[in-house]
């Protein structure tokens, strides 16, 4: 359950965008949706490196 603090004056929008926020850091949605397919072990691990290598390029181009 998701407890959201709102202080005084503070407006509506301003808290559900606070809500929005933490529960898409859940992860809620997205466990959903890949729940819905099943995907073989060795895509996954085949996504995960895909992943790696693609942000290890992103900080690689930083520096």
């Amino acid at each position: 359950m998701l407890i959201i603090p709102v202080k005084e004056g503070e407006s509506i929008d301003r808290a559900l965008k606070k809500f929005k926020k933490k529960f898409e850091k859940t992860g809620v949605v997205k466990e959903l949706r890949s729940r819905q397919a099943y995907t073989k072990k060795s895509v996954r691990r085949r996504e995960e490196i895909k992943h790696a290598v693609f942000v290890g390029q992103m900080k690689q181009a930083e520096q």
